[in-house]
């Protein structure tokens, strides 16, 4: 491993454009010509009835097997989103990808955290709606209060390609 290869991790709370960002980032590597790999952890513990509390663990092994893969066919940019809200969650990502994760934090305000978790779900999911509203203060606080992420971005009022563009010049300039 060289002093070039990291994961970037695209952290923050729920409803701040982590997944819509990720896409854009992967469409502004691939115009670039970088060959990168995209996972939105969220993908990697859905499951039930939970493998191990939270699924923390199994998200990892998941994590770990896919970006062998991925690897096996040549050097590649990670770029993952997520939450990681304590220095020991970090250190979970870091040993499953083998190498060093730099974190970028995405924020909202309230308002538009909100208005992105509403238009997110549809009426048969009140309840998943209504479950990410009454957490969504909360871990946006953690992440805050964490102080984590070598870069923080607002996204209240920018694209998701436009965050997507600071993300990559930040990371990749």
């Amino acid at each position: 491993m060289t002093d070039t290869e990291f994961t970037i991790f695209l952290n923050g709370g729920y409803g701040v454009g982590k997944s819509s960002t990720l896409d854009h980032v992967g469409d502004l590597l691939a115009k670039a010509g970088r060959p990168f790999s995209l996972m939105d952890v969220d993908w990697f513990h859905r499951s039930w009835p939970p493998v191990d509390e939270g699924n923390v663990l199994i998200e990892a092994q998941n994590i770990s097997a896919v970006w062998a893969n991925y690897r096996s066919a040549g050097p590649r940019q990670l770029v993952m989103c997520g939450v990681i809200s304590s220095p020991d969650a970090r250190e979970r990502y870091v040993a499953a990808v083998g190498q060093p994760v730099r974190m970028v934090r995405l924020t909202a305000d309230a308002e538009t955290t909100r208005r992105r978790l509403r238009g997110r779900y549809s009426a048969s999911q009140v309840s998943a709606l209504e479950w990410h509203l009454e957490r969504c203060d909360e871990v946006a606080e953690r992440l805050a209060a964490a102080d984590l992420d070598e870069l923080v971005v607002d996204t209240s009022t920018l694209t998701p390609y436009d965050v997507a563009e600071r993300v990559v010049r930040h990371f990749l300039s």
